[in-house]
């Protein structure tokens, strides 16, 4: 059951984008298109699951075993790009049209402090190894339901007439803002 809890949890009620306010630089950036969303929900999933599970290993059995809790930072900064390298790589030889339509946006994933954000919250929460594998794949999918309904709704919107003044940035904020407020509606169901 507790699982079950923090599966719905990460994905609507405390979703990592739009009420923790972690990882808007891809969510603003790689929303234009649905299939580009998709395939850096799945490239942000990726990274995220395992980067958590490494970061854990890492913080249990040399930072903590050894009283050098001071760099678990610089040291989940490295072990994410090391993955966000490898994930580069991989696509690069899997999908050469998915890593163009990616473009800068994939380097960004070493950057996007949702990932480090989760591997660090598994950690102050005291997570144990699976449970904090369930906490980060659900946040991950929730990132990923953020950024595929942004970016339907983006591509929604490019198909009627909106006022000059709110073109591009300032309509895409007050979206964001409005799916925010939704999904506040799950606040009360765990």
């Amino acid at each position: 059951m507790e699982y079950i809890l923090i599966f719905i949890s990460a994905i609507f009620v405390n979703n990592i984008v739009l009420s923790q306010f972690l990882g808007i630089c891809p969510f603003l950036g790689v929303s234009k298109k649905v299939d580009t969303a998709i395939g850096m929900s799945a490239a942000v999933a990726f990274v995220l699951t395992i980067a958590t599970i490494v970061a854990f290993l890492i913080q249990k059995y040399v930072l903590d075993a050894f009283g050098l809790g001071y760099l678990q930072t610089i040291t989940f900064i490295l072990v994410i790009a090391g993955l966000v390298q490898m994930v580069e790589i991989i696509l690069k030889k899997v999908s050469p049209a998915l890593y163009q339509a990616l473009g800068v946006f994939l380097p960004l994933i070493t950057t996007n402090c949702c990932i480090l954000g989760v591997a660090i919250l598994v950690i102050q929460k005291d997570y144990n190894l699976l449970t904090g594998v369930v906490y980060a794949f659900s946040t991950a999918i929730g990132f990923g339901l953020a950024l595929i309904l942004f970016a339907g709704l983006r591509e929604q919107m490019s198909l009627v007439k909106i006022p000059k003044g709110m073109e591009g940035t300032p309509i895409a904020l007050v979206t964001a803002g409005l799916l925010a407020m939704a999904f506040m509606g799950f606040s009360g169901v765990v």
